[in-house]
This record gives C-alpha cells, sequence and structure tokens, in this order.
C-alpha cells in the first residue's frame, strides 16, 4: 500500500552514474539532467557546498580547506557517502517542482560491465539510502545497445563499444544477453592524462585536467586529419615557474593518445576475435556501433574500421544512449527484467 502512495508521488528515474557526468531520465519526460560527477565538499566542517555543474566551476580554484572530488572512479564507486549525497540531490532536483516531500522513486541505474559484487552492491545502497523505493541495475554496454536501438533480443551479434569518462565497456549481444565483454580502464580520463603527460615531458608545460579536455576537443585524433587542425596549450612553466603558451597540432596530440588508443583498437579486436564464428558473421552485416562521449574522438571509427574490416558507426545519440537505455527499461521493465543485474 505505502508502495503505490510513494508511487503516486515519485517520478521513477534512469540514471546513468559515469565517471565524468551523470545523466538523469525522468519517465514520460525524457533526460532532465546532465551535470558532471562532482561533488564540492568543505574539508573542515564536513558540509557539501555544490554538486554537479557548480561544483566543476570549482575544480583547481578553490582554498585549501575546500575539494572538489569525483565519487566516482573507473566506473565505480570510491567514496560511498559523497555518492549517495550526490544521488540524491539529483532525485530531489527532479521532484523539486512537483509536490512530493519524500520523493521514493523507482531508480534504474547503468553500471559498468564485469565490476564485483561489492561494487554493485555499493550503487545499489547507495541509490537505497539516497531515497530509491527499488533500484534495478543494468550493465552500460546492454543500456547503451537498447539506447542505440539495437535489436538485442533477437537471435543475432551486435557488437556496442561504450567509451566514457573512467571505462570503456565493449560487448557483444545477442538473443538478450551479453556474450563476451570486455572491460577497459582506458577511456576520456585516460586521454586527457595521456595529454597532461606529453605537455610535461615534450614541453616542460604543467597543464589541468580541464585543460587537456578542451585540447582533446579541439584537436584530438585516433586518425590522421584531411586538414591540420592546432590548438594553444596553457599552463605553468616548470622551469621558470611562470604561464606560458605554446601551439600544438593534432599531429603532436595523436602521437601523445596513441599508446591508449592502440590498446582500445586491440580490446575490440580481441573481443571479435573471442565471438562464434556466427556472430562474427553478423557482426559484418551489423557492423559495429560506437557511444559514449570518447566515441567523438575524430577518426576513432575510422581506425576500428581499418584494424577489424567491419564496418563501424557512431550511435546517432551517442552521449546518451546509456541513460535513453535505463529510460525504455524503466517504461518497459516487466520485458525487460531478464537484462537486469541480480544485486542479490
Amino acid at each position: 500500500m505505502l508502495n503505490k502512495i510513494f508511487g503516486y508521488f515519485s517520478k521513477d528515474v534512469g540514471i546513468d552514474l559515469g565517471t565524468a557526468n551523470t545523466l538523469v531520465y525522468v519517465r514520460g519526460r525524457g533526460i532532465v539532467i546532465n551535470e558532471p560527477s562532482v561533488v564540492a565538499i568543505n574539508q573542515k566542517t564536513g558540509q557539501v557546498l555544490a554538486i554537479g555543474t557548480e561544483a566543476k566551476k570549482m575544480v583547481g580554484r578553490t582554498p585549501g580547506h575546500i575539494t572538489a572530488v569525483r565519487p566516482l572512479i573507473d566506473g565505480v564507486i570510491s567514496d560511498f557517502e559523497v555518492t549517495e549525497q550526490m544521488l540524491k540531490y539529483f532525485i530531489d532536483k527532479v521532484h523539486k517542482e512537483s509536490f512530493s516531500l519524500i520523493p521514493r522513486p523507482r531508480v534504474v541505474i547503468g553500471i559498468p560491465s564485469q565490476i564485483t559484487e561489492v561494487e554493485k552492491r555499493a550503487v545499489y545502497e547507495a541509490a537505497k539510502n539516497a531515497g530509491a523505493r527499488e533500484v534495478y541495475l543494468v550493465e552500460e554496454p546492454m543500456a547503451a545497445a537498447i539506447g542505440s536501438r539495437m535489436p538485442i533480443n533477437e537471435a543475432v551479434g551486435n557488437l556496442i563499444v561504450d567509451i566514457g569518462g573512467g571505462t570503456t565497456d565493449i560487448a557483444i549481444i545477442s538473443l538478450g544477453g551479453v556474450v563476451v565483454a570486455k572491460n577497459l580502464k582506458i577511456a576520456g580520463d585516460k586521454l586527457n592524462q595521456d595529454i597532461i603527460r606529453y605537455a610535461r615531458d615534450e614541453y616542460k608545460l604543467l597543464i589541468g585536467e580541464k585543460a587537456a579536455e578542451e585540447i582533446k576537443i579541439a584537436v584530438g585524433s585516433a586518425y590522421p586529419q584531411e586538414e591540420n587542425l592546432h590548438s594553444a596549450m596553457r599552463g605553468r612553466d616548470l622551469v621558470s615557474g611562470l604561464p606560458k603558451e605554446i601551439i600544438v597540432s593534432d599531429e603532436e596530440i595523436r602521437k601523445a593518445l596513441a599508446h591508449s588508443v592502440n590498446a582500445l583498437v586491440s580490446a575490440v579486436k580481441l573481443t571479435v576475435e573471442s565471438a562464434p564464428p556466427e556472430l562474427v558473421a553478423d557482426l559484418l552485416k551489423n557492423g559495429i556501433i560506437l557511444t559514449g562521449g570518447g566515441s567523438l574522438l575524430r577518426g576513432l571509427d575510422k581506425r576500428i574500421e581499418d584494424e577489424t574490416k567491419i564496418p563501424v558507426r557512431i550511435a546517432e545519440d551517442s552521449l546518451a544512449s546509456v541513460v535513453i537505455g535505463t529510460g525504455i527499461i524503466l517504461e518497459n521493465v516487466d520485458e525487460l527484467s531478464d537484462v537486469l543485474v541480480s544485486t542479490q
């Protein structure tokens, strides 16, 4: 009875709880929140000062007693209490305009594939403590496949590569289940670190994560480009200690990202090699679909296509595929119950 009452006043939500960004889908309304997974905390009092967009603005700009932290590392919870507060903030934000005093929604959350039972349980408990009355977990590659409208329940092989902030999930899906899967700790954040390392080693220049990300978006690529691209790289000269600006080309940044990109492409090839022959034949026909923010790296689709000899395309709404998938599961939870991950 209480469940029905809570359900009447609450809005069911699907959440893509990402290392870099958290997206929230509300049943019947679509995606309503897309904010960074960052929380600003006052270390003296333990008080949460800001969450999401406001907290990200503080990264690298806070006094000593305030820290802007990312409570998820490599797609899994590293700080349980902060994650719980972040989830509560997003759930409350969704219900802000309604009359619900104590929102108790049903929640579907995307999690990386191949994480441990302890890590799954941490996500489940954090969502429960944040106010969810029911919590369903789904592996991110499965949610991304559903969000990309792939025919997951048919007896054909579908290969999805979901490149997020902290992890890359590669999965071959058939008959509503994952046949072969790989999970890599190489994704958007690792590419940013590659650029930071390159600036330090090549130019004795110290740059921050935000600057590295901006350079990656501006000139980053995985395959030689038709036109030459250039971007300003600004930071602190490690020799003089003074501000310094240099201009870098797409070729230099491609060199900086080469090791990580090679590892990512190799993982896709290994996944294909591990698949049964019948499914590989399906992949030649259906192709590989890339989703997630990392899929937007210039030329990555062409690079994977060259290496695997399989057609590659980027999902139509690649940044939101996972959260769209959680939303579709939310709307059809009984029909899609088989794709959910057990939390027992």
